[in-house]
């Protein structure tokens, strides 16, 4: 008849949790991205398959992507995260199961004639083990859970953003590469310009001022150029600390027109609901799985907890006797607690948990709703980069001409010396603003590979298949819901 109750209470412990069954919230944002001018037409068709070797396709870029996947420190720090996450989950798991303690022991006693007597003692005990009738510990188990997957999500995000900065580290060496040689080739012509005006001055064909004005675009020029190696300097410092390692310098480009050219833009086709595929969203909606299972932790707290003791052991005088029948013992009791009275406190820690659960479901859609606005600029900035590009290289055109035929005119005695001046700053001007929008639409499509996430080489085994395996059904349960979305 005990038996019967044991098992009986030990199946009704196996019933399901009281948490509110989970549905994932409306992400609240368009089916599709924004199109027309100035954003680029995306046909709406599946979910592609996305890898940073698909965006990053210079081999020296990928080798130093590689070598920071392996050696940054942030990485290493989330990777620590994730263990310290994934060992409380195991932590609170254990709660499921019962606890064994095993003892022993001796008694040794004798009198004035030196008879002495032992009595050996040893057992194992079942110290204060819940039953769950109603789900609680289920339920904070599910909690760390939760917990643990959106700290691997977490982890990914931080995989992914290294991934961009360093691309954009890289990105702004060949373009600081590209001002230097900018710089080098302005100088070199000031200097000709000074030697020049040097000689026309001399001679009594130039004034003085043609003199001076022609050393300040020299000085200009240089001063720049000094600036330029700085910035070189630190661009490489940069990128050291992103790849964990010292940079080999052969794996750098040498201008951006090298490395514009190795940047592929997104596949297109992108629905917009691959943003729920963002680590950012995904640790968002864990962080929400994981305020849902707090509420049914909450609810089942209002119910009375029973918890179990038990001993079995053996005790004799004699160890040769220790095992036998006679020396068996065991013991058992159950213990239920309820509390009658206190203010309320019960109803109001649920209430609190569905409160906490409505802000995650607010912070989880906004989590969507801005990941959808990073992706929508971006896709802006794409819509219309291709033309300012165009325009700018024009204008580099028109400016360089316009300083070859000034300086003949000036040479010729036709034009004063402040038209060359201001026709070779001019055309020093736009050399730079072509290198710098070639940036800018080099790392718009970094920044278009990082918003929409989702990178099939970044994504981690599936947690669940990590986790310490065991065959009963509510571990099965558990396993069955961190499957990856």
């Amino acid at each position: 008849m005990k038996r019967a109750a044991t098992l009986l209470a030990l199946l009704a412990s196996a019933c399901s949790t009281m948490e509110p069954k989970y549905v994932r919230p409306d992400p609240a944002i368009p089916a599709s991205w924004p199109i027309g001018d100035p954003y680029l037409a995306q046909a709406e068709v599946g979910l592609p398959v996305l890898t940073y070797q698909q965006i990053f396709q210079d081999p020296r870029l990928q080798t130093l992507i590689g070598q920071a996947l392996a050696n940054n420190r942030d990485l290493m720090v989330a990777a620590s995260n994730i263990a310290a996450a994934r060992e409380q989950y195991r932590i609170q798991r254990a709660q499921q199961l019962p606890t064994l303690n095993a003892a022993g022991g001796v008694t040794a006693s004798g009198d004035k004639d030196n008879n002495v007597s032992a009595n050996y003692q040893a057992g194992v005990s079942v110290p204060s083990f819940e039953l769950d009738l109603f789900g609680r510990v289920r339920s904070l188990t599910h909690v760390q859970l939760q917990r643990y997957l959106a700290t691997e999500a977490g982890a990914r995000a931080t995989r992914l953003s290294l991934v961009a900065n360093v691309a954009s580290a890289w990105l702004d060496y060949a373009a600081d590469a590209s001002s230097r040689l900018i710089s080098e080739e302005t100088a070199k012509a000031a200097q000709q310009s000074v030697r020049l005006t040097r000689l026309r001055l001399e001679g009594g064909i130039a004034p003085r001022t043609d003199l001076r004005q022609a050393e300040q675009i020299l000085e200009t020029a240089q001063a720049d150029l000094a600036r330029q190696r700085t910035a070189l300097a630190q661009d490489l410092n940069a990128l050291q600390l992103l790849v964990g390692e010292p940079v080999d310098p052969r794996l750098l480009a040498g201008s951006i027109d090298e490395a514009f050219g190795k940047i592929a833009p997104v596949p297109a086709g992108l629905d917009s609901y691959v943003l729920l595929r963002r680590p950012d969203v995904l640790q968002a909606e864990y962080e929400l799985r994981a305020a849902n299972a707090e509420i049914g932790a909450a609810r089942a707290a209002l119910f009375p907890r029973i918890t179990l003791t038990g001993l079995l052991g053996f005790a004799s005088s004699a160890l040769a006797k220790l095992f036998t029948g006679g020396a068996l013992g065991w013991s058992a009791g159950a213990d239920a607690t309820y509390t009658i009275f206190q203010s309320g406190a019960g109803h109001a820690n649920v209430r609190l948990s569905e409160a906490q659960r409505n802000a995650a479901v607010a912070t989880y859609q906004k989590t969507v709703q801005t990941a959808f606005r990073e992706v929508a600029d971006a896709l802006a900035r794409r819509g219309t980069i291709n033309d300012e590009i165009a325009a700018r290289q024009r204008q580099q055109a028109a400016t360089a001409d316009t300083y070859t035929l000034t300086e003949a005119r000036y040479r010729a005695g036709i034009d004063p010396f402040l038209t060359v001046l201001d026709a070779q700053r001019s055309y020093y001007v736009a050399q730079q603003q072509v290198v710098n929008v070639k940036l800018t639409a080099a790392q718009n499509l970094v920044t278009l590979y990082q918003v929409i996430g989702g990178d099939r080489l970044l994504q981690a085994t599936p947690v669940c298949q990590e986790l310490p395996g065991d065959n009963s059904a509510s571990s099965a349960k558990v396993a069955s819901q961190c499957s990856p979305m």
